[in-house]
């Protein structure tokens, strides 16, 4: 979901989506489907893939759901723990100065910030349709404040 919101937000933005714990190969689900729908979006046809190392290398920032995800870097890929964090916690606190996007991210000091549970993003996993729309919902809204800042 969020990579749909940020690929339209942010045009000319290189957006990839991979996961931190997934069965490889398997497609949107239509609960997901729905909720992208729900946020006037058409879904991709995506499928669900790892992680790699030669994408979290590449990648100028890594932005994850949970706090789980950002640990699972920390743990996994420890060179990309200072350019990776929630949603919520970019949302909130990465600046839109006149510094480079790299110097912004940088005094963040990701790699070593304490995560906290408000930054979890809400987990749809198995529920109704209507959790998906609520998830998407809260992306959406995290998504809208961070959308700026990215593009400064």
């Amino acid at each position: 979901m969020a990579g749909v919101l940020l690929a339209e937000h942010v045009p000319g933005l290189e957006v990839t989506t991979s996961g931190t714990h997934v069965i490889e190969g398997l497609p949107i689900s239509w609960r997901t489907r729905d909720a992208i729908r729900s946020l006037g979006f058409e879904p991709p046809a995506h499928r669900s893939r790892q992680a790699t190392d030669s994408e979290l290398d590449a990648a100028d920032l890594i932005i994850a759901a949970a706090t789980d995800h950002v640990q699972w870097i920390r743990r996994v890929h420890p060179l990309a723990a200072s350019r990776t964090a929630t949603l919520k916690r970019l949302a909130r606190d990465l600046g839109a100065d006149d510094r480079s996007f790299a110097d912004r991210v940088a005094s963040l000091d990701l790699a070593s910030v304490v995560l906290e549970p408000w930054e979890d993003v809400i987990d749809p996993a198995g529920g109704d349709v209507e959790i998906f729309v609520e998830t998407a919902a809260e992306i959406a809204e995290n998504i809208h404040r961070l959308a700026p800042r990215l593009r400064a």
